[in-house]
């Protein structure tokens, strides 16, 4: 065997035992791959913050003072029902509102009906009737809700039904038609501003998480 092969042979298994070597250190990788960063260290620049135990609930003292009958019922309720939470109702009530009123101006009850207690529905076929009676129907756009307070809380300890009583300003334009299509009242293009205090109940801990128009005379 000549020297010349003999030193290819020998270089060559120096180069096999290089890669080898360097395989065992670095691993292998498919494609492209950026060399690991570490991750950076958050730190506080400040004092940790606290959730204290047994303070002042936000989501209560935000609309009644602590300590007060309502406030204490709201607390006796999210006691029953720890998920219920007074911003979300305030915030399910607007669009209810909005859904009853335009239901019950168009005269479409049926869209309506499972959040209306019996004696609240059959008060407004009467009246959607009556319209129809005389031929005249409404014409109305709600535009929305410019105000709207939670204005009291009751809870009745021993059938856990409670009620919340809500202010609502709203503003729509609305126009009543006669059989003739006529506007005998109203406009489409004035806008006019409504106000009501409605009441809704719902039994507390309940399967039903519905809740329902009780009254609108506040």
């Amino acid at each position: 065997m000549n020297s010349p092969l003999i030193q290819l042979l020998v270089l060559a298994a120096i180069a096999v035992f290089l890669i080898l070597r360097l395989r065992n250190v670095l691993g292998t990788r498919e494609g492209f791959e950026k060399p690991p960063v570490p991750a950076p260290t958050l730190q506080r620049s400040g004092p940790a913050f606290e959730v204290i135990e047994g303070g002042p609930d936000l989501d209560i003292t935000d609309h009644f003072d602590e300590g007060t009958a309502e406030a204490r019922a709201l607390a006796e309720m999210k006691r029953i029902e720890p998920s219920f939470n007074v911003t979300d109702f305030i915030s399910g009530g607007r669009g209810a509102y909005e859904m009853i009123v335009m239901g019950y101006e168009t005269g479409e009850l049926d869209n309506i009906k499972p959040f209306l207690s019996e004696e609240i529905y059959e008060s407004f076929v009467d009246g959607v009737a009556a319209r129809e009676d005389q031929g005249l129907t409404i014409e109305a756009n709600f535009i929305g809700v410019r105000e709207m307070s939670l204005e009291n809380v009751t809870l009745d300890p021993d059938t856990k039904e409670a009620e919340l009583t809500l202010k609502f300003v709203a503003e729509l334009t609305q126009a009543v038609r006669d059989a003739e299509g006529e506007i005998i009242e109203g406009s489409l293009t004035d806008v006019k501003k409504q106000k009501d205090t409605w009441v809704f109940a719902r039994h507390i801990g309940s399967d039903d998480p519905n809740w329902f128009l009780v009254s609108t005379d506040g």
